[in-house]
């Protein structure tokens, strides 16, 4: 696959701040994936794709979701959260990326799941801590999360990520709680 041309698909496709988010967290994603012993090719692969569908034109954007096997469940739930299947669906069908594990962390990048890889954790960490974020807590959780373990960063990620989501009074993805109880259970048995 030839990253630099969907580098540039990406820059026609996505406004210019959008385009240098998806970078960073491409950037974040690699070292990540250093860090933590996860192929750096396919933490690039994802990172580049994770946003890919962002911008998209809300109807063809629900006219592509209906070709997802779980259109039922993301149609009840905010459009912002459609860009992440579909994604996944352009990647696979513009650019051929065939490797489940890029198109999982793709697809699970905004909402998390239970039975994440290290992968899809790797690029939901990046996407919510790229250095780029500005939001209340994020220096925080960076501080919290530095030096820890994947599955340690990914607890508190998926912790902040539905602590805001409440304070929000945000409808939440079920995936999102499916994940944030796997981590939970995870750190109370050790």
């Amino acid at each position: 696959m030839d990253l630099q041309q969907v580098r540039n698909d990406l820059k026609q496709r996505l406004p210019q701040e959008r385009y240098e988010h998806v970078l960073r967290v491409t950037a974040t994603a690699v070292e990540l994936a250093k860090e933590v012993g996860v192929s750096v090719e396919k933490a690039e692969i994802a990172g580049l794709f994770h946003d890919y569908a962002k911008f998209m034109d809300k109807e063809e954007l629900h006219d592509l979701l209906k070709q997802d096997q779980e259109y039922d469940l993301y149609s009840q739930y905010h459009a912002e959260l459609w860009h992440a299947p579909v994604g996944a669906l352009l990647a696979k069908e513009r650019y051929v990326v065939e490797d489940e594990d890029v198109l999982q962390a793709i697809r699970f990048h905004t909402t998390g799941r239970a039975g994440m890889s290290p992968l899809e954790k790797v690029i939901y960490i990046a996407d919510l801590i790229e250095p780029g974020r500005k939001f209340p807590g994020i220096e925080d959780l960076r501080k919290r999360i530095n030096g820890q373990s994947l599955e340690d960063q990914m607890t508190e990620c998926i912790q902040h990520t539905l602590k805001f989501l409440v304070h929000q009074y945000a409808v939440i993805f079920p995936y999102s709680f499916d994940c944030y109880n796997e981590h939970v259970r995870r750190r109370k048995e050790q």
